[in-house]
């Protein structure tokens, strides 16, 4: 029987750098969301462990060992199992695509082989998204991605995604921020009540990659630019290391209204409104 898992987009709402180890690894603060939108996986009984990649975005995704979907299914151990993945999502764009991925087929196989999930020190070796992508909800990242914390509950609220088609490679954008040494959210996060709180809220926090995101790719700033100027937009940022960017909405009905407008002027970007993953 098969077995089917949702990978959700992950959407860093803030990230703030906050230092950087001596392995070179940066630590930040960041507040996580996920969306309704995202890849899919489905799990089958096989012989031996293979991968199709199928969907919108498939063209150009790996179906080799470079594919954390089977670097994470060798994780779970020896067995066969058939995956199809299905991408809706682009590929180094910011939003946790292939490590939500790679946490999907954690949960899959698990429930395929009856295995329990490995611990989170190994996950987070597979790369620093997975352990937040491992359960996927509104939470506080921090460390280089292993410190996971609860959140106050979030209010409704709905997103434009917008990539100009320009994948971003993180390490990249890393090297080029200047100051790794940022001021962290507040200890205790707010609890917002409506989705102009929460934007007032986040409007006074950051994306530290952004500012140099934008300059290996200044179409970041037209993406900006243009979620801003969509009725209804409450806040536009960049999400994680670009070059996904999102417009903030407290309805539904602006959001799509704007997705449509950036999607008729530019019909080269990847555009699309979603609501949070339930």
């Amino acid at each position: 029987m098969a077995i089917e898992e949702e990978a959700p987009a992950k959407v860093n709402l803030t990230l703030h750098v906050i230092g950087q180890r001596a392995d070179g690894y940066h630590l930040l603060d960041s507040l996580v969301v996920f969306t309704a939108l995202g890849d899919r996986l489905r799990f089958a009984p096989a012989p031996d462990l293979r991968l199709d990649v199928t969907g919108p975005l498939a063209a150009g995704v790996p179906a080799d060992h470079t594919n954390l979907v089977l670097r994470a299914a060798k994780m779970m151990g020896a067995g066969g199992a058939a995956i199809t993945l299905e991408k809706h999502l682009p590929m180094a764009a910011g939003v946790g695509g292939g490590s939500s991925d790679a946490a999907a087929t954690l949960r899959g196989l698990a429930r395929l082989w009856a295995r329990a999930l490995p611990e989170t020190p190994a996950i987070a070796r597979l790369g620093a998204d997975l352990p937040v992508c491992l359960a996927p909800r509104p939470r506080r990242m921090g460390g280089i991605g292993e410190d996971l914390a609860e959140v106050p509950q979030l209010p409704p609220f709905w997103m434009v995604l917008v990539n100009p088609g320009v994948a971003l490679a993180t390490p990249s954008v890393f090297a080029a921020l200047n100051d790794k040494t940022g001021r962290p959210m507040p200890q205790t996060l707010p609890r917002c009540g409506s989705a102009s709180e929460l934007a007032t809220f986040l409007r006074i926090q950051r994306n530290d990659l952004e500012a140099p995101a934008q300059r290996l790719a200044p179409v970041i700033g037209t993406v900006l630019a243009a979620l801003s100027g969509q009725s209804g937009c409450l806040l536009a940022r960049m999400s994680g290391s670009g070059a996904t960017c999102f417009g903030l909405f407290a309805d539904p009905l602006y959001a799509a209204a704007a997705a449509r407008a950036i999607g008729a002027a530019e019909r080269s970007w990847w555009v699309r409104d979603t609501g949070l993953f339930a």
